[in-house]
């Protein structure tokens, strides 16, 4: 399959996580039992400097996207620093023309105590943007919508860092569409990623320096990626 046009966004994104180590290439038995010829772990963007970095990249891609939104939501557990620092990113932004954007989040385990319940931060209202690293089985997006919806507001997109745009199953009973595309299919809302496995594979084409890892990538699209 040819890799799709990418945004200079996607690219400078994809060649920021090479640099920090959060993509690699190479042999990798992910979570679906799968052999990867690449990993990204968004969890190793782990200091000020990579996450304020990868806010810049998480405000322009929603922003680039067109969606309309009120506020953004991160579900627990990686989704509390993501949406925390995208809000920061979105505020400074010039396109932003000073809005200040709200942002809350939920906690796995209620509280008893002071405000009590399991969501922190502003009030869920309006169109809200669910912000996470991937969508691998769609559990966080569904408990996502379950509680914007239960506080009376919308949920109007989903928004990541890589989509690995990869059918699921086993080998002999592939899926049709890839997680992402199920969720915007369930929810009736767009899937706003970063970058794609199509941007990976567009990095290795133009970059010689990464060339031995081609033909891997695109073999493992090959099999198990989606149109």
């Amino acid at each position: 399959m040819p890799a799709a046009q990418s945004s200079a966004t996607a690219l400078d994104f994809v060649r920021f996580a090479l640099n920090e180590g959060v993509l690699r290439f190479g042999s990798f038995k992910v979570k679906s039992g799968r052999i990867s010829p690449y990993f990204f772990n968004a969890g190793l963007f782990n200091s000020g400097r990579s996450v304020g970095k990868l806010a810049q990249f998480y405000a322009q891609a929603l922003l680039d996207s067109g969606v309309k939104f009120d506020m953004l939501f991160g579900p627990a557990y990686k989704g509390i620093p993501l949406s925390t620092a995208t809000a920061v990113a979105l505020a400074g932004h010039p396109d932003m023309k000073g809005g200040d954007v709200p942002f809350a989040y939920n906690r796995k385990e209620a509280k008893d105590h002071g405000e009590g319940g399991t969501l922190v931060g502003a009030p869920l209202k309006g169109k809200v943007v669910i912000i996470d690293d991937v969508i691998t089985a769609g559990t966080s997006v569904r408990e996502s919508v379950e509680i914007i919806r239960a506080a009376g507001a919308e949920p109007a997109a989903v928004l990541i860092a890589m989509d690995r745009m990869e059918r699921a199953g086993p080998d002999d009973a592939l899926s049709a569409h890839s997680a992402v595309q199920d969720v915007a299919k369930t929810y009736g809302m767009p899937v706003v990623s970063i970058a794609s496995l199509a941007d990976i594979l567009a990095l290795l084409q133009d970059d010689a320096s990464f060339a031995e890892h081609r033909e891997a990538v695109l073999a493992y699209r090959t099999k198990y990626g989606v149109k």
